[in-house]
């Protein structure tokens, strides 16, 4: 399971930007100006793992924060440009799962599978990285489009941590850049491949649960029933999955007619826009 890169972001060394002076040729950022975007980018990841000082590299430390529709929670959002394209970047709740076992996990779930943004950057902590893969794989069942932030490296470094992140890469099947967020290292190399993944010149073929026998042949039977009911779901697999593992959640919005509501609230509005609380 391969994915395919530019040759321009392999086996290239990273930057090393020195602290407080982050230089990214090509990249302007646009701090609150998301206005006209070209692409929709979620940011995910469990808490503590550095995901807003990637936030803040990438956008310029400037945040939209207004309140996700219908919830108390606090939504962040920032713009960048790169390769003459804008990019609207939501900072998604931090979260340890996708089980919407709590708010932040429900929103954070509605906004990858019923949004659909471009590309989800999923940031990880190097040195729990065993811990952080549990979030990382349920994303990579609901979305193709992802790039891994393998984040914390000088501290993984520090500990003795070693990861292969070609080697993961092609496990996963997405793009993995390891990086160092609060000094610029691998800064660029992770806009480049999610400028990649968003425009579809990086082709993913993402790591999935697979099932075997009559286990398979129930999630595709449910899935297609899924599918009947609500033509154009964007992966009604993952519901499907969710259904027969029992998620109570997932059933109250079938019952309760929520997620058709919830697929026709993204289809008008477009991914990344929102209440400014």
């Amino acid at each position: 399971m391969t994915t395919k890169r530019p040759r321009s972001i392999r086996r290239r060394p990273l930057p090393i930007v020195a602290p407080g002076v982050p230089v990214y040729e090509g990249l302007r950022r646009l701090g609150i100006d998301t206005a006209d975007w070209d692409y929709v980018v979620a940011l995910a990841g469990n808490p503590n793992t550095g995901k807003s000082t990637v936030f803040n590299s990438l956008t310029g430390l400037k945040q939209h924060v207004g309140n996700w529709p219908g919830k108390t929670v606090a939504r962040a959002e920032g713009g960048f440009e790169y390769g003459a394209k804008k990019f609207k970047l939501v900072d998604l709740p931090g979260t340890y799962s996708l089980l919407s076992a709590s708010t932040d996990e429900e929103i954070a779930r509605d906004f990858i599978l019923f949004g659909r943004p471009d590309c989800t950057i999923i940031v990880v902590d190097t040195t729990v990285l065993e811990r952080n893969l549990n979030l990382t794989l349920q994303i990579l069942e609901i979305t193709d489009r992802a790039v891994l932030c393998l984040n914390l490296m000088d501290e993984a470094e520090r500990k003795g941590v070693e990861v292969d992140h070609e080697h993961l890469e092609s496990d996963l099947g997405i793009p993995v850049i390891p990086t160092v967020a609060r000094t610029g290292h691998g800064i660029r190399d992770l806009i480049e491949a999610v400028a990649g993944v968003a425009d579809g010149s990086i082709v993913t073929r993402p790591h999935r649960i697979g099932g075997y026998g009559e286990a398979a042949r129930s999630v595709d039977r449910l899935a297609a029933m899924v599918e009947a009911a609500y033509p154009g779901l964007p992966n009604a697999r993952w519901v499907a999955m969710r259904l027969l593992e029992g998620d109570k959640r997932v059933e109250r919005a079938i019952a309760g007619g929520e997620l058709h509501e919830l697929v026709e609230a993204y289809e008008m509005q477009p991914a990344g826009a929102g209440g400014t609380g």
